[in-house]
């Protein structure tokens, strides 16, 4: 079997729109790629000594994946997603890692196994995202991490939020709620596209509100027309180097780094 299947939940994500992931945007774009090395020093920095168990939960094509495998070689990695033939694929390229094709709501895994969870862009594509928070706190060993991403801005939220199955959202003050009400303690806070943040609200506010269009090519347009942005590259390699350090108070998408307190904490 080239991946481990206990139950799929198409609610929020797809294989077909993985595929247009893929190839809209695929794995250089400059803010997925700044997104990467965020999760990666963050988990260095939360690592510590010694080999670790991390999972990636929404994997999806695996390009987190390869890059954590080249980072923490000493760790056991694990990648899960609900679906189905990225997986599949993905098997053929990453023999060495287990992948898991499960409904995080539904999770089958064992309590207090994983050291350390990395969820990028996932909780806005679950409908019960507390749940799921709950769920992800109870897999992780005590003093076990989360690292977290998901997109800024409740208010610009539009047609490309539907055409991905965005269920919402967040702001910071959201996210860190949420995630202490499942028990994590919170220990950092930012933002990513802090830079690039004042255009990208404007195009959000202009589809939102003008765009006539209703032919669910939204992300294909915007994401195909900014993976290349010489500028964009320059802008969040600024970003990264310089302002990765800092808690930002705004941006493109919301950054959180939590704990989930040990027995005695």
């Amino acid at each position: 079997m080239p991946i481990l299947e206990y139950s799929e939940n198409f609610e929020g994500w797809s294989d077909d729109l993985t595929q247009l992931h893929e190839e809209a945007a695929g794995e250089h774009h400059p803010i997925d790629v700044a997104s990467r090395r965020h999760a990666i020093r963050e988990i260095s920095e939360q690592l510590g000594d010694g080999s670790k168990v991390i999972m990636d939960i929404g994997c999806s094509s695996g390009f987190l994946l390869k890059e954590m495998a080249v980072a923490f070689p000493a760790s056991s990695l694990i990648g899960a997603d609900v679906v189905k033939e990225p997986l599949v694929k993905l098997a053929e390229q990453l023999k060495d890692i287990p992948l898991i094709r499960f409904d995080l709501l539904q999770c089958p895994l064992p309590a207090n196994s994983v050291d350390v969870i990395v969820m990028l862009n996932v909780f806005e594509h679950i409908g019960d995202d507390v749940l799921a928070m709950r769920q992800a706190f109870d897999l992780l060993k005590p003093g076990g991490t989360l690292v977290v991403e998901v997109p800024a801005g409740p208010r610009l939220f539009g047609p490309y939020d539907v055409e991905l199955n965005h269920f919402r959202r967040y702001t910071s003050s959201e996210l860190s709620r949420k995630l202490a009400g499942a028990g994590f303690k919170v220990v950092k806070k930012s933002h990513l596209g802090f830079v690039l943040f004042p255009m990208f609200a404007l195009v959000k506010l202009k589809d939102k509100y003008f765009s006539k269009r209703r032919d669910n090519t939204v992300v294909r347009q915007q994401a195909s027309a900014t993976k290349n942005n010489l500028i964009m590259k320059i802008l969040m390699d600024i970003e990264v180097k310089l302002l990765g350090r800092f808690s930002l108070p705004f941006g493109i998408r919301v950054l959180m780094t939590a704990n989930k307190p040990t027995s005695d904490a």
